[in-house]
């Protein structure tokens, strides 16, 4: 990410207190950087604590401030439970950024029940389970809070061939709508981001493992490009940070109009697949996965 084209003034943040899920790579890394930048504590969580220790360290190396990690399946309530307790020992989280997912394309029909619940139970429970832990510790404790969930333009029009996710980040994108309403009152805000594409090394292994829908989408695009990292920095420290109190129950796209032009999925690029080509497809992902379990310590 290209830190010089943040758009807010230095101790921008100073004051809060952030939890990205899914933060030691890819969007959340992005997104704890640039409130690390501009002045806020940032806690970052995942399965990978080698990950993480190396995020953290590389960023506090280039930034200074403070970067906590832990390990932590958010498919777990009580793991959840234990690393909101003790983060809220050192005192309570500003806000909450549900940015862990879980992802791979496949033909429905090929889906068993483990693939469905490997993505829901992280998208769609996880970041309930999340929500809920620090949601009511600020009601108990009268505090306000503040909830960016990264949500994708398939909340509005459904997801072919990754539909676990869509299924999961539609309600996502529902518990958002709902709580921003019920929770309001509490002064707790609840907002989403809907991104088009913006390459990351897991999105290619799991949504684009030949490579198929890259530099084509870039090219169905009506910007002609893809997302720049610093773009989205930008967004969500809009809506994390001081001055937006106002937006809530809000999911905003930011993706160039792709949803607009091309229904921002991969249908075009995945549905004339054989037989063979999802077999490979299939081969490439197990492999991406089975290196990343065996970087977990949870």
């Amino acid at each position: 990410m290209d830190i010089a084209k943040l758009m807010y003034r230095e101790g921008f943040m100073e004051g809060e207190r952030i939890l990205v899920t899914g933060g030691g790579t890819g969007l959340g890394k992005v997104m704890a950087e640039a409130f690390l930048k501009l002045g806020a504590s940032v806690h970052i969580c995942g399965r990978r604590e080698g990950k993480l220790q190396e995020t953290a360290d590389e960023l506090m190396g280039r930034h200074g401030g403070s970067v906590s990690i832990h390990a932590c399946d958010i498919r777990s309530h009580e793991s959840i439970d234990e690393m909101i307790s003790d983060i809220w020992q050192d005192g309570p989280l500003t806000g909450l950024v549900n940015n862990a997912a879980g992802n791979f394309v496949s033909r429905t029909e090929d889906l068993s029940v483990n693939g469905f619940n490997a993505i829901a139970d992280t998208v769609f429970r996880g970041t309930f389970y999340m929500t809920h832990a620090c949601g009511t510790r600020w009601i108990e404790q009268g505090l306000r809070g503040n909830v960016l969930s990264i949500l994708t333009t398939w909340v509005w029009n459904g997801g072919p061939f990754v539909v676990p996710s869509a299924m999961s980040k539609a309600g996502i994108n529902i518990m958002t709508q709902s709580l921003a309403v019920e929770w309001g009152r509490y002064g707790l805000r609840f907002n989403a981001i809907a991104p088009g594409l913006f390459p990351t090394e897991g999105m290619s292994a799991r949504l684009s493992p030949e490579g198929r829908g890259g530099n084509s989408v870039d090219r169905m695009n009506p910007m002609g490009r893809h997302g720049e990292m610093h773009e989205l920095a930008n967004l969500a420290v809009f809506l994390m940070g001081p001055g937006a109190e106002w937006v809530n129950g809000q999911t905003i796209a930011i993706d160039g109009a792709g949803y607009q032009a091309n229904s921002g999925n991969f249908y075009q690029a995945l549905a004339p697949m054989g037989d063979e080509d999802w077999q490979r497809m299939r081969e490439s992902i197990k492999g991406t996965n089975a290196k990343d379990k065996a970087q977990r310590t949870t």
